[in-house]
């Protein structure tokens, strides 16, 4: 009886000390936050010093982010490597073995000190000293934490990193395009010719050594510099419904296929759930073809290729304000169809305006309405005090618009919903009109394109929608390239970065001038001209302006 009481105490104070200590272990939601957003888990913000000319740093200023970047992956900038930091590549022996896990190359990454324990890793960011005793560079801030605080942030760089990607084999790279029911039917069916080429083509001339080739395991390029062949396979989510019901679906999809990353896709007027959905998965949303994207501060997995009708509208906007100056009373009046790109567009121009103290009215096109709708909104628009008209159409009513009013004020149209240079707009129209163009001009984009053009030819792949095809084939090219640059790595998160990163030196850029991602940035290509049709039919342009970033 006495043994059993003992033990039985003994088993209690067991469970009580693990609940304590489980109690008190480091949360991973505190060490994000002092990593991400500098702030501690009191709500003060996180404080640094660096070495040089003692300057302080505080809150998101001294979050590791700024430097580690958020995959804790490191970068380079000029000649300075910024080291990664998650746990794998903090406390991995010098030494390996067969047994262990690779530990692949990242550049910045140190193969000549000795692994970091918990101890020495915290005396590295209180007093800048690495494990072997060597100062850090004098760039890197000394942070004065806190037990509790240091021992949340180790344990959050311990979990960066940690465990397979979802998608990734050591075989396969597993990737899914969306394609929402508003999607137009030639869109689609072009960009899934491109999808479904590129895959094959990838898969019919793998690169890189077996999978078990390893280094010696004993210089700072140990056990990385080698890639896996793996295959790509490529999922189509057809999404069905009302957007409502979208979030569902693609969590059903991604539960039954998990992807490294959704490449291109193809929407209609509305692509917000999608955009959700993968922001809250972390899932890399590669460069959609839809013509209203989200773009919201904190973003960081869906990269566009431009604003699409909201670059527009900013566009039109500023040559607006621009030109209403001095004319009080002016209004502009727009034309769109309800339901569809166009009305987003719409709204943004109008609130843009807004803020410049000019109104908009708006004429709005029921769906399915008939062509002679268009001239019924025309109507209804025209009065005295109209500065400006915008036509957010199809080339269907663009054609239906007959001909001009007489007293026509300046005329804007929106590129990307009217055809662009194969825009119908009848000639009477053409002298007063100006088109928003969020693209490089067709005779300075001719070499980027035919090479893709040359690839679809080669490939009997019917061109039922150029632009899109062309994105679609930048899409799988700037993908490929930027995973030859990880070499080995598939974390999605530095997928991501690394993609901003090299996106800017690419040169074949498609129907884009130059592609650019900041780091945090997700719009790559962030102008657009206004075009001029030179003559009364036909599809030659001139550029009014210059490119303009709004």
């Amino acid at each position: 009886m006495i043994l059993a009481r003992t033990l039985a105490v003994a088993l209690a104070l067991g469970v009580l000390g693990a609940s304590s200590r489980a109690a008190e272990a480091p949360s991973t939601e505190a060490g994000q936050a002092i990593y991400r957003r500098g702030i501690l888990p009191s709500g003060a913000p996180l404080e640094g010093r660096r070495q040089v000319g003692g300057l302080g740093l505080k809150g998101a200023d001294a979050a590791c982010i700024n430097c580690h970047r958020r995959s804790g992956l490191g970068t380079r900038e000029g000649n300075l490597s910024i080291p990664p930091v998650t746990g794998q590549y903090l406390f991995h022996t010098r030494e390996a073995t067969m047994q262990e896990p690779v530990l692949h190359y990242v550049e910045g990454m140190h193969g000549n000190r000795d692994p970091y324990t918990d101890v020495t890793l915290a005396r590295a960011i209180r007093e800048g000293v690495d494990s072997g005793g060597r100062a850090l560079s004098t760039l890197m801030p000394r942070f004065a934490l806190n037990d509790a605080d240091m021992a949340a942030l180790i344990n959050y760089l311990k979990s960066l990193g940690a465990g397979r990607q979802p998608g990734v084999s050591d075989t396969l790279l597993q990737f899914a395009t969306v394609i929402t029911p508003d999607a137009d039917p030639a869109r689609r069916q072009g960009m899934l010719d491109v999808l479904n080429q590129f895959v094959t083509d990838k898969n019919a001339f793998p690169f890189g050594p077996s999978p078990q080739m390893r280094t010696s395991g004993k210089t700072m390029y140990s056990k990385s510099m080698f890639t896996a062949r793996r295959h790509w396979q490529l999922h189509v989510w057809q999404l069905t419904g009302p957007p409502a019901g979208w979030g569902k679906q693609l969590r059903a999809f991604y539960a039954r296929e998990p992807v490294m990353a959704l490449l291109s896709g193809a929407g209609g007027p509305e692509w917000g759930p999608v955009h959700d959905f993968c922001e809250h998965e972390q899932v890399p949303c590669l460069f959609p073809n839809v013509e209203v994207p989200v773009v919201a501060a904190g973003d960081f997995y869906s990269l566009y290729f431009s604003r699409g009708v909201l670059l527009e509208a900013a566009l039109i906007a500023r040559r607006i304000a621009a030109s209403f100056n001095g004319k009080p009373g002016a209004v502009v009046e727009q034309i769109y169809r309800a339901g569809d790109s166009g009305e987003a567009g719409a709204r943004a121009l109008a609130a843009a305006l807004r803020s410049s103290g000019i109104e908009a009215r708006s004429q709005v096109l029921p769906p399915g309405a008939p062509g002679s709708a268009v001239s019924n909104a025309l109507h209804e628009a025209m009065h005295a005090e109209v500065g400006a008209l915008v036509l957010w159409l199809r080339p269907a009513d663009l054609a239906a618009l007959g001909e001009a009013p007489k007293a026509l004020p300046p005329v804007y149209l929106s590129g990307l919903l009217g055809g662009l240079e194969a825009a119908p707009l009848p000639s009477s129209w053409r002298p007063q009109a100006l088109m928003a163009y969020p693209f490089d001009l067709p005779d300075r984009r001719v070499v980027r394109v035919d090479y893709p053009l040359g690839w679809f030819s080669f490939r009997h792949i019917p061109v039922v929608a150029e632009q899109v095809q062309a994105d679609t084939y930048l899409a799988c090219g700037i993908l490929a390239e930027t995973l030859n640059h990880m070499a080995d790595v598939t974390d999605r998160d530095y997928l991501v970065e690394l993609m901003q990163e090299i996106l800017e030196h690419r040169i074949m850029t498609g129907y884009y001038p130059r592609l650019t991602l900041g780091t945090g940035q997700t719009l790559a290509s962030k102008g657009g001209y206004f075009v001029r049709f030179a003559d009364p039919s036909g599809v030659r342009l001139v550029a009014d302006g210059d490119w303009t970033v709004p």
